[in-house]
C-alpha cells in the first residue's frame, strides 16, 4: 500500500474519531481511538515508537516518541491544543528526517473545524 493510500485511510479515520469524540480531550484519548479505527481498517499501527537521535557517532535511543506509525510508512503526530504553531510543523518534519520516512500527518483535534487542522508533510518538500 502506498503512502497516499494509507493517508486516505488515515484522514477518514481522523474524521471518524472527531465525529465520535469531538474536541477538547487529551491527546492520549485521540491516540487510543485513532489507533483502534486504523486497526479496524486492517492497517498495522504502532504507538509511542521510540525514535533515536544520532549525533557525531553517539546515539540516544529514546530521544523522541512518535505518536503513531502506520504501516511503518506514515507518522501521525497528534495534538489537542488551542492552535497549531510553527514548532508543531517543524517537529513532524524533524521526525520525518530522523526516521527517513517520507510522509507525516499532523492533526489538532482541539478545533472547531477539523478540516483546517489536518496537515500533510512530505520529507524533502518543506521550505
Amino acid at each position: 500500500m502506498s503512502e497516499n493510500e494509507i493517508s486516505f485511510k488515515i484522514r477518514k479515520a481522523i474524521y471518524e474519531v472527531y465525529e465520535e469524540l469531538g474536541p477538547g480531550l487529551l491527546e492520549s484519548s485521540y491516540e487510543f481511538a485513532l489507533k483502534h479505527e486504523l486497526e479496524s481498517e486492517g492497517l498495522q499501527v504502532k504507538s509511542q515508537i521510540a525514535l533515536p537521535l544520532k549525533y557525531k557517532g553517539l546515539t540516544i535511543e529514546n530521544a523522541y516518541k512518535l505518536d503513531l506509525l502506520v504501516e511503518d510508512k506514515v507518522i501521525i503526530e497528534l495534538k489537542s491544543v488551542e492552535t497549531i504553531s510553527r514548532v508543531h510543523h517543524k517537529q513532524l518534519i524533524t521526525y520525518l528526517k530522523l526516521s527517513d520516512l517520507r510522509l507525516g500527518i499532523l492533526v489538532n483535534f482541539n478545533a472547531d473545524y477539523l478540516k483546517d487542522n489536518i496537515f500533510r508533510k512530505v520529507n524533502g518538500l518543506q521550505s
